[in-house]
């Protein structure tokens, strides 16, 4: 698997390091408050810090006229993390000024941003673009525009127009069930045109988790980010950096294997180690069939000559230049904690935030 990177792996890195890319800009443009790390130095009404796919599954719908959470779980393609989103600084939740007769129900109260939800606004706004732009100056014109038209000419044979982003996973790190289906746009070719690089990324991402998922008895996140590393009896504490995700998504992960009778826990001499059981073990099995398997598949579904150069096209960009970009600023959050040795496999998308790392 390290000689030939899985396409979902492929992918996810890709997702991953425009992400990180994006957020380290975001937190250094915008005036914000962390749980460990303070806030920036004399900030008023500065908004709890998150990543790119709150851009995505709430604030780029959201204005002064208000939406229902109905329908902005419609326009996004997903739910959002809302109680978080009004915890956090970035929204309001309000009865609707305009209703007149009985008590409004909450269903249809509205969603307004804050002060700190519009200063987010303003910065996140124009930055998948500078950052695209960026892509072009590292990669070459040809090279992101071989990569856009390869993702869009996958797209655009979906039966369902899917969301943007990668929703944030459900119990088990499980992608469907969050998710809601609309129908495909009238002009499929020219809706994926316009889409950012990073939604072209998610879609076609998606669309892969879904196939796995519906074979698969664990979700690909699961699967990529730990049972892949499990092959053996390992350390827990060595796993977040083997799998490039955070303690907390690892501990996740681990709870739910464990509960299920995935895997075993045990301590040696104050280690921490954590085992496959058989089912277990026959899960993973099940990862490692199934990523040639679907990717096989799709040579025949999307064509092998468009598989091919989209696969050729991320592995061109699976160099030092896809981290380069995701160098964090010396003031940011990044700078302060251990520099991950690899990405994940596959974005481990939280509630925390929606980080792409699970932090």
């Amino acid at each position: 698997m390290d000689v030939r990177l899985p396409l979902p792996t492929l992918l996810s890195h890709a997702l991953i390091a425009f992400t990180i890319e994006f957020d380290n800009e975001a937190e250094h443009r915008l005036p914000h408050a962390t749980t460990n790390y303070g806030r920036t130095p004399g900030a008023i009404h500065a908004p709890w810090l998150v990543s790119l796919v709150m851009w995505f599954n709430c604030m780029r719908f959201v204005d002064e006229k208000g939406i229902t959470a109905r329908d902005l779980e419609q326009l996004a393609g997903t739910e959002t993390n809302l109680n978080g989103m009004t915890r956090w600084g970035y929204v309001r939740v309000e009865p609707d000024p305009s209703h007149a007769g009985p008590k409004q129900s909450r269903s249809k109260w509205l969603i307004r941003p804050k002060r700190g939800g519009r200063m987010a606004q303003e910065v996140w706004r124009p930055l998948l673009g500078e950052i695209e732009n960026r892509w072009r100056e590292r990669f070459g014109e040809a090279e992101v525009d071989r990569l856009r038209k390869s993702l869009a000419a996958v797209i655009v044979q979906f039966e369902h127009d899917l969301p943007d982003h990668l929703p944030i996973l459900g119990y088990g790190l499980v992608t469907k069930e969050r998710l809601t289906v609309r129908p495909k746009p009238e002009a499929p070719e020219q809706a994926a045109a316009t889409l950012p690089l990073p939604a072209l990324l998610s879609q076609v991402l998606l669309e892969f988790a879904f196939e796995f998922e519906g074979e698969a008895v664990l979700s690909l996140a699961l699967s990529a980010n730990v049972l892949r590393l499990l092959e053996r009896e390992t350390p827990v504490r060595d796993l977040p950096r083997l799998a490039g995700v955070s303690e907390e998504a690892i501990a996740m992960a681990l709870s739910f294997l464990t509960k299920r009778g995935y895997a075993v826990a045990k301590t040696e001499s104050r280690v921490k180690l954590i085992a496959l059981t058989s089912k277990g073990k026959e899960a993973r099995r099940t990862y490692l069939r199934l990523l040639p398997a679907i990717e096989a598949r799709w040579d025949a579904r999307f064509g092998k000559g468009t598989m091919h150069e989209l696969r050729r096209s991320l592995e061109f960009m699976a160099d030092a230049r896809l981290l380069e970009g995701i160098e964090p600023y010396a003031d940011g959050w990044r700078a302060k904690v251990e520099r991950p040795s690899t990405l994940p496999h596959f974005p481990m998308i939280l509630h925390r935030g929606g980080w792409p790392d699970g932090s």
